[in-house]
């Protein structure tokens, strides 16, 4: 199982934006931090789907990888991090 990390902040509304660092343009959001999570995943297998091919899966970076990445830290202040489950051998075998 692979995961990729996410950042989920708190709009200015009190919902929750999630943003992957390793899949660019990939959002999501939700009313709650457990919905912010539910919809990440499920975006995840919804945009591994992409029939165009434009959406771009980067490999998945560790925490530690990403802590050295000076976007990602500037992007993660007053960011939950999150790991997010993304079954890529599901979706190759499809």
């Amino acid at each position: 199982m692979t995961h990729y990390v996410a950042l989920i902040h708190q709009d200015a509304d009190g919902s929750y934006s999630v943003s992957f660092p390793d899949i660019p343009d990939v959002v999501t959001a939700g009313e709650t931090i457990e919905e912010a999570e539910e919809e990440a995943a499920e975006l995840l297998a919804f945009a591994a789907e992409d029939p165009d091919g434009t959406i771009v899966f980067n490999p998945p970076r560790s925490i530690d990888d990403l802590s050295k990445d000076p976007a990602f830290v500037a992007a993660s202040k007053g960011a939950i991090v999150a790991l997010i489950e993304f079954d890529a051998d599901a979706d190759a075998a499809e």
